[in-house]
């Protein structure tokens, strides 16, 4: 099954199951890939709709972190929700040691010495990860590495 049509079950399993949040973090996601498959005017594949969710959970983070600063515990919660039902739909995150491996293969391979290559080794790994680790981390483990 394709993560378009897991979605559209899983939006009906809502819908019967009477669950408001998951229906609403459902459509939110759905209406923004519509609008990436308007934008590009082509249905968007798999990763895609992957690189559109992980974006998604990105910006939620965001959110959290000022809605955490302005001390909203109830909507704190609420977004923290909406990122755990996000990211069901993401591939399984890598962990902190697989990350610091794959950064590790990818400066060997690019031959990376120093803080002028960090371009290319980000530019090598950035789409290994796509979905599966945040860019901000894998930015901070790739600086500490070369730094």
């Amino acid at each position: 099954m394709s993560l378009h049509e897991r979605l559209v079950e899983e939006m009906k399993s809502a819908m019967k199951d009477k669950d408001k949040q998951r229906l609403s973090v459902i459509r939110m996601a759905r209406a923004a890939i519509k609008d990436q498959e308007i934008n590009q005017r082509k249905e968007l594949t798999d990763q895609e709709i992957v690189e559109v969710l992980a974006k998604l959970v990105k910006q939620n983070k965001e959110s959290l972190v000022e809605y955490e600063k302005a001390e909203q515990e109830e909507r704190v919660e609420e977004i923290k929700r909406e990122i755990d039902i996000l990211q069901e739909y993401l591939p399984e995150q890598l962990t902190e040691e697989e990350l610091e491996e794959l950064i590790d293969e990818v400066i060997a391979e690019v031959g990376a010495q120093d803080m002028s290559d960090m371009g290319q080794v980000m530019g090598a790994i950035m789409p290994q990860v796509k979905g599966k680790a945040d860019g901000n981390v894998i930015n901070k483990l790739v600086r500490e590495r070369l730094g």
